[in-house]
């Protein structure tokens, strides 16, 4: 996980925030453009995520829901004012592309498989996000009609040779995707802390809720195959995970969705 040393003007902060802030080393550990993120090193550390106001909300309800079940921090604080602003503990660990994972990639594909198995199977009756499913495909359906989408993410087995080719395959059969499991959404490397092999905790829960685990399944698969920089573990990943419970043409149509995502 990215750390590079910042200064930062404590006016910025919200009033409630600048205490922790105060006095602490800070660490831009930000991956994506949308939010700026900051590890606050001050007793086992904290994570302070900004991003435009209203943004986080869902992710803040949805990482109070996983640390009820044990499977996230606990949210410190969400703040919306100018900005939203949501602190967290830090997750014990590293996350799993650290070296001490990657090194070992037949070891990190079976406990990786075995994880996302796992949180398939915890009960999601009381979970905040009822059909994430519908959430998801109303984003691709307004993407398509707005001409957004890229069809560089897959070049390879998953890969499309137009928009209308995408298209298509979700119309097909987007009809059998369901919500019936709880997902995390965004199921990749990154967004998963390990501590010595052990699982922590997950991160960066904003596209999670009950959905359809081929979201979950296409993401875990297409991770090993960017992080690892080869699809030779695929077979093995689906293996360790049940391929009783996976369809091809589901995960095909989970990557033509992601081509409007």
């Amino acid at each position: 996980m990215k750390r590079t040393p910042i200064h930062v003007d404590l006016s910025v902060f919200p009033d409630s925030l600048r205490p922790i802030v105060e006095g602490a080393d800070l660490y831009d550990s930000s991956c994506s453009p949308e939010a700026r993120v900051l590890f606050i090193n001050r007793d086992l550390g904290y994570f302070l995520k900004k991003a435009p106001a209203g943004s986080l909300k869902k992710e803040a309800d949805l990482t109070r829901y996983f640390h009820k079940k044990g499977l996230a921090a606990p949210v410190l604080s969400y703040v919306c004012d100018e900005y939203d602003w949501l602190l967290t503990q830090r997750v014990l660990g590293e996350d799993l592309t650290h070296k001490l994972y990657l090194d070992d990639p037949k070891r990190l594909c079976d406990v990786w498989a075995e994880q996302l198995r796992q949180l398939h199977e915890t009960d999601a009756s009381d979970c905040p996000v009822k059909d994430r499913t519908a959430e998801y495909l109303a984003l691709a359906h307004s993407n398509y009609r707005t001409g957004k989408h890229d069809l560089s993410l897959f070049p390879d087995g998953w890969g499309f040779a137009s928009a209308e080719q995408a298209f298509g395959q979700l119309q097909k059969n987007e009809h059998m995707l369901k919500s019936n499991v709880l997902i995390h959404g965004d199921y990749c490397l990154p967004n998963v802390i390990f501590d010595d092999w052990r699982f922590s905790g997950y991160i960066d829960l904003g596209n999670g809720g009950v959905g359809d685990r081929h979201i979950d399944v296409f993401w875990g698969v297409w991770t090993l195959n960017f992080n690892l920089k080869t699809d030779k573990y695929t077979a093995r990943f689906l293996d360790a995970y049940g391929r009783d419970a996976v369809s091809t043409d589901l995960l095909r149509t989970v990557a033509a969705a992601e081509v409007f995502g």
